[in-house]
């Protein structure tokens, strides 16, 4: 079986087989969340599959989400029974089989203003969204809901404002770190034998005399090449970027997305007293306020967005509506010096219907797929948490009556880290002792890399160094620098700093602090020279900079200019309308 790691040299490589005469039997377009599991669901049903991303993996919406897993409670106000189900059978399946190393289970107060109405409906609600996660899974995945008086919210949330409520209800969804489940979706779709690269952008999708379309041209970005791959399916996984990329094929049909900005701020873990989540309905949208280790991350926001698509950001009037909501329901009184940092992700908003109606689609709830042209199909919609079955669909409608005799396997295929990590669990407290590091380290080390921490253990055997906490993050390992080069694909400083440590999204300076120690850590493996160091530290310096400088600004305009001033280390190619 092919090793999972994802490195330079395996990027250049997935880059030469691609181009090769043999072709592929589906190429995905996309390194988010979908494509990275489409290109999973294509590989393990025995296909030659190729995924490239113009960006780093995960670099636009599937980084900068609210990091939940959930069956979407709020659907059941709209009766959408079989929406939850599915929604709660993906988290189950995540939570017990395909990453439980990522996902955890999360409890959440749902606060109550009224002592009986109120709290009967949302009991009968959050009862419901229960009983279908049961019979979703066949088991129970996470607790079931619990009822709290007044003094038992302040017991469990010390900072919730008692004037606002009378009690609440204690329900669970769970939690993940949207970029680390892209990448190992990614290394996993490797594992079986896909071909992935990044920074690799698609320019054309050449058609035949029939107009079918034959693959894609796409630009190895850090070379500067632009390479032919051959496929008989291309499967358009983009997102916001669907109508962009559909439009290479100068084809009549696919769908038609609208963008949407939600943003996030991250507060210190000091700053609000309280040991559970807090799920908030406003009259936009709903508000969660969700623990992690060493912060608080508050979103999120619903507007809509006709800015620079691969640099959304939030503005100060964003951040100002998270502050009052959280406030209205916190005694912590939150302002902007509390916030440690923001970021923004777009949505692909869904329109109904296709541009050509006579093109077939396969219409889900919150997702479509839709024949472009021939050879070429898109999808667009759906969510993180059901990932899995916008996959499955996208290569089932791509392989037409071929589907039947090659099902998916998805459902059953554990992720990277996955497999063994129960016993990995137990074995933590010996390798803690072997290598000097508390329980604290360990649940930490276990919940980013799983079972897979062994192949973290193999670098430090082979450099003690790298068993030293990082002097300016030291929550994270020396080690955890170098195995983002060696096994997760980073080729760059920024794509460790924001989607493999990711202190661009937790530290108040956005990780700039940890760069003179990053590089020195990266440098060698990726035979970096003095020059190319600079230009890295500057690049990441400048982009930090043009962000925060963004967040002070009132309206989406003023804010994307401050941001595109800081420029990109590796810029997207223009390509021809």
């Amino acid at each position: 079986m092919p090793s999972s790691r994802l490195t330079a040299t395996s990027r250049s490589a997935a880059l030469a087989a691609m181009g090769d005469d043999a072709g592929l039997d589906i190429l995905v377009i996309g390194g988010g969340v979908t494509g990275a599991g489409i290109a999973l669901d294509a590989a393990t049903r025995g296909l030659r599959v190729g995924i490239v991303e113009a960006q780093d993996w995960s670099a636009g919406t599937s980084s900068r989400s609210s990091r939940l897993v959930h069956g979407g409670l709020r659907y059941l106000y709209n009766l959408d029974f079989k929406l939850v189900a599915e929604s709660l059978h993906e988290r189950g399946l995540l939570l017990s089989t395909l990453a439980p190393h990522l996902v955890r289970a999360q409890p959440f107060l749902w606060p109550l203003k009224q002592p009986v109405v109120e709290r009967t409906y949302s009991a009968v609600g959050v009862g419901m969204y229960d009983a279908i996660a049961l019979a979703a899974n066949r088991r129970k995945t996470v607790p079931f809901q619990h009822h709290l008086t007044r003094e038992g919210v302040l017991a469990t949330f010390p900072d919730a404002r008692a004037d606002k409520l009378v009690g609440a209800i204690r329900f669970y969804d769970a939690r993940v770190d949207d970029s680390r489940l892209v990448i190992t979706l990614v290394r996993t779709a490797v594992r079986y034998g896909a071909l992935a690269a990044s920074r690799t952008q698609v320019m054309d999708l050449p058609r035949d005399g029939s107009g079918r379309v034959t693959g894609a041209v796409v630009r190895d970005l850090e070379a500067g090449e632009d390479i032919t791959i051959r496929a008989r399916e291309v499967i358009n996984a983009t997102g916001v970027w669907t109508e962009a990329v559909q439009d290479l094929a100068e084809a009549e049909g696919g769908l038609r997305v609208l963008t949407s900005k939600g943003i996030h701020i991250a507060v210190p873990r000091d700053r609000i007293q309280g040991s559970t989540g807090m799920f908030l309905r406003t009259e936009k949208s709903v508000l969660f306020i969700i623990p992690w280790p060493d912060h608080w991350v508050i979103g999120t926001t619903d507007t809509p967005w006709t800015e620079d698509l691969a640099h959304p950001v939030a503005t100060a009037r964003d951040v100002d509506y998270l502050l009052d909501h959280a406030n209205a329901v916190l005694t912590s009184n939150l302002t902007r010096e509390d916030v440690i940092t923001t970021w923004a992700g777009l949505r692909p908003l869904l329109q109904p219907g296709t541009k050509d109606a006579s093109r077939t689609a396969k219409v889900s709830r919150e997702h479509t797929v839709a024949r472009v042209a021939e050879g070429l199909s898109a999808i667009a919609g759906g969510k993180l948490t059901t990932y899995r079955v916008m996959a499955e669909d996208a290569v089932d409608f791509a392989l037409g009556a071929r589907a039947r005799s090659l099902p998916s396997v998805t459902s059953a295929t554990p992720l990277v880290g996955a497999e063994g990590f129960a016993a990995t669990q137990r074995l933590a407290g010996r390798i803690g002792a072997r290598y000097g590091w508390d329980d604290e380290r360990m649940e930490h080390l276990l919940s980013r890399y799983g079972s897979a921490v062994d192949e973290l253990l193999a670098l430090v055997d082979e450099d003690p160094a790298l068993a030293e906490p990082l002097a300016s993050a030291p929550m994270y390992l020396r080690a955890e620098v170098a195995y983002a080069v060696t096994h997760e694909g980073a080729l760059h400083l920024e794509d460790i700093l924001n989607h493999r440590i990711r202190l661009a999204q937790t530290r108040h300076d956005r990780g700039v602090g940890a760069l003179d120690e990053m590089a020195g850590i990266a440098a060698p493996l990726l035979g970096w020279d003095e020059a190319q160091v600079s230009r890295e530290k500057d690049a990441y310096r400048a982009a930090a900079e043009a962000e925060d400088a963004a967040a002070l600004q009132d309206t989406d305009s003023a804010a994307t200019a401050e941001r595109l001033r800081g420029g990109d280390l590796v810029p997207l190619a223009p390509v021809a309308s």
